[in-house]
């Protein structure tokens, strides 16, 4: 390809980003944006400004208690990226779960460690952090919520669902139990406590892309990499 070919590709490319800019603002401009348009002008931008560096990438995952969850995200850790677990700052601020603070008040402690989460988790995609959120995401609308958190620090959210048998995740969580006291990622849950979360667990369906966890975290390494190679996003 000449040189005068290369530039003609990149005014046509240009061309094409900038008209689709327009659409997009003038979608702004009339109230009918939406979250993921608002990311699609983020990354336009930085292409038309010389700077076309790929979106951070952050790691949601859906999964219930013995999925598997910190096993995963402790290997994207040791791939570059930056881990996030709300348990082990719950631990770190309250101490032992029904110990420490009663069962009870769980979800109400929980609520501003998960705004903090948040904000964190934001300031490390600007930037430029590839992160995980080390934390089981259970509802649609929870993981739309923080995928739209992601978006608007300007990253990619990317879903991976963790699907266990329940004999599985309690055989798991029996053995995790002996350490709930020392450990911030062995709260102690009953099997009663896990057959009532599941039925309040809604798993990603087709309206949500996601990647299924087969338990090899290699696996999801290997289509992390396909995507986009991994870098080492600096000191952890």
């Amino acid at each position: 390809m000449t040189t005068q070919n290369g530039t003609a590709l990149d005014e046509t490319l240009t061309s094409c980003l900038e008209a689709r800019l327009s659409q997009l603002l003038r979608a702004e401009h009339t109230d009918t944006l939406t979250l993921e348009g608002r990311f699609e002008i983020t990354r336009i931008a930085a292409a038309l400004s010389g700077r076309p560096d790929p979106a951070p990438r952050a790691i949601l995952m859906s999964g219930l208690q013995g999925s598997g969850k910190t096993t995963l995200a402790r290997a994207l850790e040791k791939a570059g990226f930056r881990r996030l677990c709300p348990d082990e700052e719950m631990f770190r601020r309250y101490g032992h779960y029904g110990r420490d603070f009663p069962r009870g008040e769980f979800r109400v402690r929980e609520a501003p460690v998960l705004k903090d989460i948040a904000l964190e988790l934001q300031d490390l995609l600007t930037a430029g952090r590839d992160t995980v959120v080390d934390h089981g995401f259970w509802t649609p609308e929870e993981r739309a919520q923080w995928a739209a958190t992601v978006m608007e620090a300007g990253g990619e959210p990317i879903l991976i669902y963790l699907p266990v048998p329940h004999e599985v995740r309690w055989d798991r969580i029996r053995k995790r139990n002996e350490q709930s006291l020392v450990d911030a990622n062995s709260i102690e849950f009953s099997e009663e406590d896990l057959l009532r979360h599941a039925g309040r667990f809604r798993p990603p369906t087709a309206d949500e892309p996601h990647i299924v966890y087969d338990g090899h975290p290699e696996n999801v390494l290997a289509v992390l990499r396909r995507a986009r190679p991994l870098m080492d996003s600096g000191p952890h």
